[in-house]
């Protein structure tokens, strides 16, 4: 135990001190930062220092209450910077880069890229040597600026509803929040014991040689695009084997067909309707080659590498052992609106509550937590919230695809860019942040974006977007759709020339029309 309640580190020591219990026989010891001088009674204990846990804390604190963080990692911020959300918006942009020094290769002053293949290692070891920083201004952060008490390195136990044990101690507390998160769903196959196979986690802490030319993807949904775009990006072969279609959570068809044609084009395969059936070892014990049974009969492919975008599962044996807590068929624990269990003081937050396994989501649900546990009645309701992901673009969601929408609406009014041209001639639009080679260049690659309104109230029921920089501006539109935004109040909005904007200018077009038509 290392005492560090009475104590001031920088951000460097914080760094240091890190490293050395990242590092394979580093030290062990917990950092404790515990006020022993404070008489009060903690309002919460919250049992994982992810974005739940730190941002509920934070806001527990800052309405007067005494929270004690605990988390096993010898940092707080959880997986997103160590594991998950960092690393995948690293390798995304990665994607992005590599998509635009493709597409021009030896035109204008962009290097011959022909038959390239970029170093995935390399891109990997950037990354683990970069994310100590983060971890390292997150604890500071939090001591010395947010002024909370945490135990970080060691595993927080559930005695009770109100009791922790960590590191040989025991700690009470009026309520337990927990935030303990998910991991990464393995495959029920047999697996090389000495390494090839990988998910979002082990890719990043144990990857040691550089793949060969073939990846193989296993999964359709975010997890598995996202890196497989990284992976072709990068100049591999790259293979997404699932079961259903890709990108069932992209709620719209057009906008669906609009991405997988665009990666198609940088040569990935989608085999839908396949299973991933067994894994090949060499006599090293690494993957030589995997058994894909696919529609027309079992394929065998060579590869080194595998990945797995299989999904999550919570982290929530201990709490259901433990408390009695009540989950669903997927072990994902149920909470209400206040985010409380189904026993009584006890609150779940962040990734172990199910989908979204989004940020955003377990950041405002530790606040959620936090303020019902300090006596204010806070509701969360995940209705209507706007998503993304990343492929060699951004893509951001809300609200109804065209087909969901007609099935409820009578008039549906559709305004999209770019046109529909019978000609078959691409036309440069949407055209803004980031795409305007790609505009002047290849108009086909400069994005895609659709509303999608019911033509009777003039509501916007739906918005979607491929390009860049649409991010930020979805989560200001949100609020306003959810309010009832209309095209003629969008039409009347200013416009800045980024690519969410072209949703303006597609109002204004409309918005003088008695009875609205599509464009």
């Amino acid at each position: 135990m290392v005492d560090i309640s009475q104590v001031q580190w920088s951000t460097r020591r914080w760094a240091e001190e890190i490293e050395t219990r990242l590092m394979p026989g580093g030290a062990q010891d917990a950092f404790v930062n515990v006020r022993n001088d404070d008489p009060r009674e903690f309002d919460a204990i919250f049992l994982g220092g992810g974005a739940g846990g730190r941002f509920g804390a934070a806001y527990l604190r800052a309405m007067g209450g005494r929270p004690l963080l605990v988390d096993r990692w010898p940092f707080l911020g959880g997986s997103c910077p160590h594991h998950a959300c960092v690393p995948h918006h690293v390798f995304s942009d990665v994607a992005a880069q590599l998509l635009l020094e493709r597409t021009f290769s030896g035109q204008l002053w962009f290097q011959d890229f022909t038959g390239k293949t970029v170093s995935m290692l390399a891109v990997i070891e950037m990354f683990r040597r970069g994310r100590t920083g983060p971890h390292a201004f997150m604890n500071f952060q939090s001591k010395e600026q947010l002024d909370l008490e945490f135990i970080l390195g060691a595993r927080g136990r559930i005695i009770d509803a109100h009791t922790v044990a960590v590191d040989g101690r025991t700690y009470r507390a009026r309520h337990l929040v927990l935030a303990t998160g998910a991991r990464a769903k393995s495959l029920p196959i047999a697996v090389p014991d000495r390494g090839g196979v990988f998910d979002y986690a082990t890719l990043v802490d144990d990857l040691d040689y550089e793949p060969g030319p073939v990846a193989v993807v296993v999964g359709g949904g975010k997890t598995a695009i996202e890196y497989g775009c990284f992976f072709n990006a990068t100049g591999r072969r790259t293979l997404i084997v699932s079961r259903q279609s890709p990108l069932p959570m992209v709620r719209d068809s057009d906008t669906r067909r609009y991405l997988i044609e665009r990666m198609e084009e940088q040569g990935m395969e989608f085999w839908s309707g396949a299973e991933l059936t067994s894994i090949e070892g060499d006599e090293h014990g690494r993957v030589r080659a995997v058994m894909i049974d696919t529609p027309t009969g079992e394929i065998r492919i060579p590869t080194d590498f595998v990945f797995l975008g299989l999904g999550e599962h919570p982290n929530s044996e201990e709490a259901r052992e433990a408390l009695g807590v009540a989950v669903d068929a997927a072990g994902f624990v149920k909470v209400d609106r206040r985010m409380q269990t189904s026993v009584p003081g006890v609150y779940a937050v962040g990734d172990l509550v199910g989908a979204p396994m989004e940020m955003f989501k377990a950041r405002k649900g530790g606040t959620y937590a936090a303020r019902n546990i300090m006596g204010e009645k806070a509701l969360y309701d995940l209705k209507d919230y706007p998503d993304f992901l990343h492929t060699h673009y951004e893509v951001c969601w809300l609200g109804l695809g065209e087909e969901e929408a007609r099935d409820r609406y009578r008039h549906v009014v559709v305004l999209k860019l770019p046109p529909d041209n019978p000609d078959g001639q691409a036309v440069a639009l949407p055209a803004g942040d980031r795409v305007m080679l790609y505009a002047m260049m290849k108009p086909q690659l400069s994005g895609f974006q659709k509303l999608v309104i019911d033509g009777a109230s003039r509501r916007i029921l739906g918005a979607f977007h491929v390009g860049y920089g649409a991010k930020d501006g979805f989560q200001y539109l949100a609020p306003m759709v959810r309010n009832g935004l209309t095209v003629d109040e969008l039409g009347e909005m200013d416009e800045l020339f980024l690519n969410p904007s072209y949703f303006i200018q597609l109002c204004r077009l409309r918005a003088g029309h008695r009875v609205l038509r599509d464009l």
